[in-house]
């Protein structure tokens, strides 16, 4: 009787440890490729990363993404929000990763997994073409410049204008189209974003807009976004995988040159950002 008890309990522990072994086994990899789909969290204004073309999302972002599903045997089903709820969405599992793309930073690292680097993100700033005032990035002192709301663009506008005689006039806006609009209508002199993403617009806008050179923020790079835990770590491995490889088959430099007319040497990952 003893021996029939005891066997039944090592049984039951068997099939314990195996339903544990069993669920986690199936992490968030494992989830999606047995539902077929990956679901990104993006915002759809950051041209020419992630925008709405004639109704159409499109951008570096949907193509780099599509060539992932490829890799990876799924479909990409994309959620947008305003930027300054990407991130607390995907914290509250609303997607599997962020495109964005994000600025790699210390303290985002500390918070969240990057995947290799898409391209430069160093800081720079757009004007108007007619505006004969603004030569250099020192020239925005005591002037009204608009960035984006919850962005690493903020933070070193801030840093870059504590470093002025007088401080710049910070105008914060959800959408970077917004910021872009105020300039043109006059109420801020600049815009200060991520140099891919200005040069974009002023050669969308040739003749309206223009580039002041040089970039006045640290050198840096952008980076899809995980989360840290266990269950996602073979996730961001395989997007690594993917993105790594078409940089190697000339796939992405070939996207690269499509969406910023130029490409980016970007190292395959970055260990100790720049700020």
């Amino acid at each position: 009787m003893q021996k029939r008890l005891l066997l039944k309990a090592a049984l039951g522990a068997a099939l314990l440890f195996g339903a544990s072994v069993s669920a986690h086994a199936e992490d968030a990899l494992a989830k999606i490729k047995a539902a077929g789909t990956l679901k990104v969290g993006t915002e759809t204004a950051f041209a020419p990363f992630d925008f709405i073309d004639a109704g159409d999302h499109v951008g570096l972002n949907v193509d780099l993404f599509a060539e992932i599903g490829k890799e990876l045997g799924v479909k990409i089903e994309w959620v947008a929000l305003p930027w300054d709820g990407v991130l607390p969405a995907l914290e509250a599992g609303k997607f599997d990763m962020v495109a964005g793309p994000a600025t790699i930073t210390k303290a985002r690292m500390e918070r969240y997994r990057f995947t290799a680097p898409i391209a430069e993100a160093t800081v720079a700033i757009l004007k108007k073409a007619s505006d004969k005032a603004i030569t250099k990035p020192e020239d925005l002192a005591g002037k009204a410049v608009g960035v984006g709301k919850a962005t690493s663009q903020l933070a070193q506008l801030q840093e870059f204008s504590a470093t002025l005689p007088k401080k710049i006039d910070v105008h914060e806006y959800v959408s970077f189209n917004d910021a872009y609009a105020d300039m043109a209508a006059g109420r801020v002199v600049a815009v200060a974003n991520s140099l891919p993403n200005i040069a974009f617009v002023a050669k969308q806008r040739n003749g309206v807009f223009e580039v002041v050179l040089p970039p006045f923020g640290k050198k840096s790079y952008f980076g899809f976004i995980g989360t840290k835990d266990a269950d996602h770590a073979s996730l961001i491995d395989a997007v690594d995988a993917a993105l790594i490889k078409m940089k190697g088959d000339g796939r992405m430099a070939k996207l690269q040159e499509k969406w910023f007319g130029t490409k980016f040497d970007t190292p395959d990952s970055v260990k100790d950002p720049a700020f």
